[in-house]
């Protein structure tokens, strides 16, 4: 070997030499490297409660120390998940598959990504929608459907990125499963998992026994936590043709333990925080159906919020509720719900318990009361002999009528009354035509002299208003007139349609034309109409007058898109008035008999009353008054 190869391989081993001590690691750098494959190497075997806080720490190292750590393993992934679902990091890796149970009402599916209920399909009901050609058409009706719903519980983990694990994340495993049970399972290693277990138990009610099982996770889950928390989030499908009205009767409705069922607001967005007080309840309802949750015992606390949706939005609105599940840190802990999920049918409802039943917006007050306990009952003893629902709401209409007819009978006695007195009233008037203080005082004194009392005409139709008001909430609130025909009604739960217009009516008029609305407002007239002939009309204000012939006209474009179930009654109650009116005053009350009553009253001994006195003098010193300024008037012109 000659002196110039033997130089030149010297060059090359010290070119090696330096060059590996320019690039060889820190002792720094060889420790983090050190700690990544130690870390990457002890993932199948270590203790999962601890190793996120490690996986967590390893993510946060340096990248370029990872990618190397990446040519030994690929286990970059598992820590990421690691430190983003703790123990439940292999539950956050799977397949999403759809799992179904049904009964003779209802099938309920699930999806075993979250474990949650995808939907629930109604055997028994659909919705109907129209196409341009405004063809009614008939299609499944489905609950909690909707991609954006969300039913998770958020598992409080400190270790983890965000403090928290959401079960909606998590993939279940499907442990158990008949054509009425399943049971889903989210793996937290070591034996520890969280279990959802859903199982129907009667063929014929739309109900679903719900439990959560928490197994070893005391040592998971923070020792601070004082529960579990539940985010239902659901955004409700519009379901019916009249979606107005739809929104108006949907919302949010819960029960506190200790208290009566109460609801958010139906017509603007709400929020309402029970704080430290335990709920019972808590439903998602639509018009005619609910999704309801009903714990054993009780959560321990709810915040629930409403918002309604613009119009053009294909849902009706959004409900979204957070409850507390109560959580004690022992190694296994269950907490035992129910679903119902279905119609808002009163007594499946009520035989649930804890006044579900309050779901159904029959009305608070006297007016739920008459609703529920009156015409309810009324109704259905109907139905079971009546076939057509718009043939029982004649009748309904009819017992209603001849209930009250004790109060229209007094009604349109007084009425007869002052007819009987309506000449000495033209003659008073025309005696004092140019003194109005003095004819309010003279007309007084004359229904006072035959014992008349202009009220009497109105305290009838007062005392009947609260029935009204009932009513008024009972058609829409009533399942059972959804979807029922009568006539030329497809459905009694919403408007009726005998024409369409081609363009849209302001003030809630719509497109089109109830024919129930017009014969409800043309029968209104011709009652008022009869009425005025028969009453003594000369003291009203003239705008008084007219105004109980416009207020029927005024009407219409409310009732024109309200339910044809009400018009249909309140049409009914007209042609019912008008008979009874007509009967009672030619064949009942005999007209020559008041009069002789009135003479006799008039030749009796008055005695004042206190009220009448006061009235009176009310009067004196009115006139007083007036004559003074009048005097004061003419004195000034002189």
């Amino acid at each position: 070997m000659d002196r110039n190869t033997v130089i030149g391989l010297f060059l090359i081993f010290a070119l090696f030499i330096t060059w590996n001590y320019l690039t060889a690691p820190t002792k720094e750098e060889l420790e983090a490297r050190k700690r990544a494959q130690d870390s990457i190497a002890a993932l199948q075997n270590i203790d999962t409660t601890t190793g996120s806080q490690l996986a967590t720490d390893i993510v946060q190292a340096d990248t370029s120390l990872l990618e190397e750590a990446v040519v030994e393993s690929d286990s970059v992934a598992q820590i990421r998940k690691l430190a983003e679902f703790g123990p439940f990091a292999a539950a956050a890796e799977g397949t999403e598959e759809t799992i179904t149970i049904e009964n003779e009402v209802f099938i309920v599916s699930f999806s075993t990504k979250g474990g949650h209920i995808s939907e629930v399909l109604l055997k028994n009901y659909h919705k109907i929608e129209e196409d341009e050609k405004k063809k009614e058409i008939e299609l499944p009706l489905k609950l909690l459907e909707d991609e954006k719903d969300r039913f998770e519980y958020l598992l409080p983990i400190g270790n983890v990125a965000g403090g928290v694990v959401k079960t909606s994340d998590l993939f279940f495993q499907v442990v158990e499963k008949t054509d009425r049970k399943v049971v889903l399972r989210a793996s937290a290693g070591q034996g520890r998992y969280f279990e959802q277990r859903f199982e129907i138990t009667d063929p014929q009610k739309y109900v679903l026994d719900y439990n959560v099982k928490m197994e070893g996770l005391q040592g998971v889950i923070d020792q601070d936590a004082q529960g579990i928390q539940l985010h239902w989030l659901n955004y409700l499908d519009k379901l019916e043709k009249n979606t107005r009205y739809e929104r108006m009767y949907s919302s949010t409705y819960y029960k506190e333990v200790d208290d009566s069922p109460t609801y958010l607001s139906l017509t603007r967005n709400d929020t309402d925080n029970t704080e430290d007080t335990p709920v019972k309840w808590v439903a998602h309802a639509n018009q005619f159906f609910t999704t309801s949750l009903i714990a054993d015992d009780s959560f321990q606390t709810g915040l629930m919020d409403v918002q309604g949706m613009e119009e053009e939005d294909a849902d009706l609105k959004r409900l979204e509720t957070r409850l507390l599940l109560p959580y004690s840190h022992d190694r296994s802990e269950s907490v035992d719900m129910t679903f119902y999920l279905g119609p808002k049918e009163f007594s499946r409802l009520r035989a649930m318990g804890d006044n579900l039943e309050d779901v159904i917006p029959f009305g608070w007050s006297i007016f739920g009361t008459i609703n529920r306990w009156v015409v309810r009952p009324i109704f259905n003893f109907l139905s079971t002999f009546i076939g057509n629902k718009g043939v029982v709401i004649l009748f309904l209409t009819l017992i209603v009528k001849l209930s009250l007819f004790p109060l229209t009978y007094r009604m349109l006695y007084s009425q007869s009354k002052m007819a009987a007195l309506k000449p000495q009233l033209e003659n008073m008037r025309a005696k004092f035509k140019d003194d109005q203080q003095k004819q309010s005082a003279e007309q007084m004194k004359l229904y006072r002299e035959f014992g008349v009392n202009p009220l009497g005409g109105c305290m009838p139709l007062v005392l009947q208003m609260p029935i009204w008001f009932a009513l008024y909430r009972f058609f829409p609130a009533a399942i059972e007139f959804r979807q029922a025909s009568f006539l030329w009604a497809t459905d009694l739960s919403s408007y009726d349609v005998i024409a369409r217009l081609p363009f849209e009516v302001p003030l809630g008029f719509g497109s089109h034309i109830s024919l129930f609305t017009i014969l409800w407002a043309a029968t209104t007239l011709i009652y008022t109409y009869y009425n005025s002939k028969h009453m003594d009309m000369s003291a009203a204000n003239p705008a008084m007058r007219y105004m109980q012939y416009i207020m029927p006209i005024m009407f219409l474009g409310f009732f024109n898109s309200y339910a044809s179930g009400l018009t249909a009654y309140l049409f009914f109650s007209n042609l019912i008035n008008i008979a009874q009116t007509l009967i009672t005053k030619n064949y009942i009350i005999d007209q020559e008999k008041i009069k002789r009553e009135l003479e006799a009253y008039r030749k009796k001994p008055k005695k004042k009353s206190g009220f009448q006195a006061r009235l009176e003098e009310a009067l004196k010193e009115q006139q007083r008054v007036q004559a003074e300024k009048e005097a004061s008037k003419n004195k000034k012109k002189k």
